[in-house]
């Protein structure tokens, strides 16, 4: 798979997913305010991006030709800028 083609499939996998979550900074911030409530420490809507993303690379690290992964870190990525750019 050439990477236009894992661009290709995290935008649709992003666009699909708003859909279904919501927009990313509402969704991000749910996600956030839940971690802040668990860990008892502030957590950003980026935070949430970031540590999406290292969700993903913990499990590259043991199977590193899941593709999926690949693709999701492209989507976190994308949202992430999204909700740092509003």
């Amino acid at each position: 798979m050439i990477r236009e083609e894992i661009l290709k499939e995290a935008l649709e996998t992003v666009s699909a997913r708003g859909d279904v979550y919501g927009p990313p900074e509402e969704n991000f911030q749910n996600i956030a305010d839940l971690w802040k409530a668990y860990w008892g420490a502030p957590i950003s809507t980026h935070d949430v991006a970031v540590m999406m993303m290292l969700v993903k690379v913990a499990r590259l690290m043991k199977s590193p030709y899941h593709h999926d992964s690949w693709v999701d870190i492209c989507g976190y990525a994308a949202l992430g800028g999204e909700v740092t750019a509003n």
